[in-house]
């Protein structure tokens, strides 16, 4: 895969994520592909959260950068009209009050029962947890939006993960570059296959069970 067929991959499944989501809401886009989701968002009683400390997130033009102005991957970002600031403790304290609607996370792994790992890979050092375990436990839904499989061509939709998990709790919905599944009572449920894909694909390249709507 070159450098242009990765980006147009992150943003197809950037585009089809925020097709979920119809204000009023407020979510947390996570690390990675979830920062897309902004740039094909154009319902405005959609609120992006920054566990940082920011309500009403927008992109920014290059020339508009403020470098004091990052979400909590260190990006830069725009404020919208009414945006407001808070500290990072007030932040969190929405996320574990049930405040945030939809967090939608990038994900090392996930199993059939919608169990994640995104936050520790042994032997590595990664950019730690984050806010993930929290708004895995206090978000109302939980999206994820990821490639399906690895640089290798290894599935991340695996029957059991093998890196430490992020939290016991299940996501809702899954979107990769080759299909959107639904996490029902624990078990995965193929409901949209992405245009031109078969679910002949879909079984080749993932590892974990799931049921075919």
């Amino acid at each position: 895969m070159n450098v242009l067929d990765k980006k147009a991959i992150q943003h197809m499944i950037a585009a089809r994520t925020a097709k979920e989501l119809t204000g009023p809401c407020t979510v947390n886009l996570g690390i990675g592909i979830p920062t897309l989701v902004a740039e094909y968002i154009h319902d405005d009683k959609v609120f992006l959260h920054t566990e940082n400390g920011l309500l009403g997130v927008t992109d920014v033009e290059e020339e508009d950068i403020d470098p004091n102005l990052v979400n909590a991957g260190k990006l830069p970002v725009g404020e919208a009209i009414g945006a407001s600031y808070f500290n990072s403790a007030n932040s969190f304290a929405m996320i574990r009050g049930g405040h945030i609607d939809v967090a939608i996370l990038g994900v090392l792994q996930v199993d059939q029962t919608g169990v994640i790992a995104n936050w520790a890979v042994p032997g590595k050092n990664i950019m730690g947890v984050g806010g993930a375990m929290d708004l895995l436990v206090g978000a109302k839904k939980v999206i994820l939006a990821m490639t399906h499989t690895n640089k290798d061509g290894s599935s991340k939709i695996l029957k059991e993960c093998t890196y430490p998990i992020t939290s016991t709790r299940s996501v809702d919905m899954i979107i990769t570059e080759l299909a959107v599944f639904k996490v029902v009572d624990q078990s995965l449920r193929l409901i949209e296959l992405m245009p031109g894909v078969t679910i002949e694909e879909v079984r080749a390249k993932t590892e974990a069970d799931f049921i075919a709507d």
